[in-house]
Formats: structure tokens, C-alpha cells, sequence
């Protein structure tokens, strides 16, 4: 019964297991001179108590604030993954893939992060499955051309800019074009990345974002805006994503944010 308790509190809140288990040593200990031995022989009225802790932190959860909720998801994803996005960069796209969510938009739960702070020779696109919280994919992705050299800077939603464009999307449907299998992704947000469809801006394999491409140029290769992953594994990304999974493009700019909607409940 113990055991399952705390496999339980565990798969909720890792932290909160060493708490308990450390209630659950004392309680051992306290048993100890009367020959029992064995943690699974404590006496039920002690483990109801170490049940009544699990229960107590269980209303407690509920109270927590929405940063402390997604750190601690931010947690788990850690401990089961080699690399993340910076946490304030995930609780911005928690914000935007809760709204979501509620809204009904999101049927395939997966949450793709693509992070312009970062150079385009760092693999700054992750695919997390928010069902497991662990990370599927972490691997390269380029920007528009005219947004940046190495780095992403500057952004538009405008036909024709060759830009990479800011904030969340929903996957659509897949298709076949001159980069092979492509998958639309629709943006969710007016002033920043509401013509993707018309930009044709989508997600496709390419040759100009390997670490081959990278370490000759010193940098990864760019798109009219498209945010293009390696080929090699583009098939396996884009069939994992598409059908109505959330992608969020960050980036720290101060017209992105605060002005999106998603992230400042005050913008108009």
C-alpha cells in the first residue's frame, strides 16, 4: 500500500517524494523495537497517516500558483530529458498552449518550442509530448533570411518579407511540395503570424540545417521564413506533430511581449 503512495506522489511531484519518504523512515524507525522491520509492516494507523500527508499535498496543489504548477512540470520534463528550453521560455508557451487548450483547438497533445534567442548553431527546437512530459525531438531549426544572419532578430507577418514571424500556431494538415512532406502550421495571433498559411510558411526537411551544413558555415542555412528541420528526421517530426499540436516561436522582444494576447492578458 506504502509503495503505491509513493509511486503515486512520485509520477505527480518528485520533490514531494523525498519528503515523504523521509516521514516514512520515522515512521519505520518508530516501529522498530516492536520487531517490525519492514517498511511495507508499518501499522496501519501510521500509514493512514503518511496517506493523510499525500491527501494534504494533493489540496495544496490545487492552490498553487500557475509559475509554481509549471515549474514544477518543468521538473519533471528535466529529469527525464538531456536538454530543455529555458524555464521562462517554457512558461510562456505553457500560457499560450493552455489557452489553447481550453479553447478546444489543441487535439494532438504536443508542444512544439522554437527559441530565436538562441544562434541558429544551437539545436533551439524541441518537440515535448505533454502527455509523458518527457522531450521527443531537440534538433536545429533555421529562420527567415531576412530576420538575421546567425541570430534571429527582427520579425514580420507581412507577404514577401522573408522573415520569421513570432508566437503560437496550431498544426494543420500535411502535404507534399518541393521540399517533400510539409506540414501547414495556422497562426493563432493577428498582429504577428496570422498569414502564415498565405507565407506559406510551414515546417519541412532541409539539407541547410545538419551539423555538416552548420560547421562549415558557421552558422545553419536560412528560409523565406520557414522554420525547416533536418531532413534526415522531418518525416518522423512532422507526423508527430501535425494534427492540431501547439508550436511556439519565442523570441525576447518587447513588441512580442507585450503584445500578444497569449502572454499579457491586457494587450488588445
Amino acid at each position: 500500500m506504502l509503495a503505491k503512495i509513493l509511486d503515486k506522489i512520485n509520477k505527480t511531484n518528485p520533490r514531494m517524494t523525498k519528503r515523504l519518504m523521509a516521514v516514512a523512515v520515522v515512521l519505520m524507525f518508530s516501529t522498530a523495537f516492536s520487531g517490525s522491520t519492514s517498511i511495507t509492516e508499518i501499522p496501519i494507523k501510521k500509514e493512514q497517516k503518511l496517506l493523510a500527508e499525500l491527501n494534504n499535498f494533493e489540496v495544496k496543489r490545487t492552490e498553487l500558483t500557475f509559475e509554481d504548477k509549471v515549474g514544477m512540470l518543468y521538473d519533471t520534463f528535466k529529469d527525464k530529458s538531456e536538454s530543455m528550453p529555458l524555464l521562462g521560455t517554457f512558461e510562456n508557451a505553457m500560457k499560450g498552449y493552455y489557452k489553447l487548450e481550453d479553447e478546444g483547438k489543441v487535439k494532438n497533445k504536443i508542444l512544439t518550442i522554437i527559441d530565436f534567442d538562441l544562434s541558429s548553431k544551437k539545436k533551439r527546437f524541441w518537440v515535448l509530448d505533454m502527455e509523458h512530459q518527457e522531450v521527443i525531438f531537440n534538433t536545429y531549426t533555421s529562420h527567415g533570411k531576412n530576420s538575421g544572419w546567425e541570430f534571429a532578430k527582427t520579425f514580420s507577418n507581412a507577404v514577401n518579407s522573408h522573415k520569421s514571424s513570432l508566437g503560437f500556431y496550431v498544426t494543420g494538415e500535411t502535404y507534399y511540395g518541393k521540399n517533400g512532406l510539409s506540414l501547414f502550421i495556422d497562426g493563432m495571433e493577428k498582429n504577428f503570424n496570422s498569414n502564415a498559411r498565405k507565407r506559406y510558411v510551414v515546417i519541412h526537411g532541409s539539407d541547410y540545417v545538419t551539423e555538416k551544413f552548420i560547421d562549415s558555415r558557421g552558422r545553419a542555412g536560412r528560409s523565406y521564413g520557414c522554420p525547416a528541420i533536418p531532413r534526415l528526421i522531418s518525416k518522423e517530426i512532422i507526423n508527430t506533430i501535425k494534427g492540431k499540436s501547439v508550436v511556439y516561436i519565442n523570441k525576447s522582444s518587447k513588441d512580442y511581449l507585450s503584445g500578444s494576447t497569449f502572454l499579457n492578458e491586457k494587450a488588445s
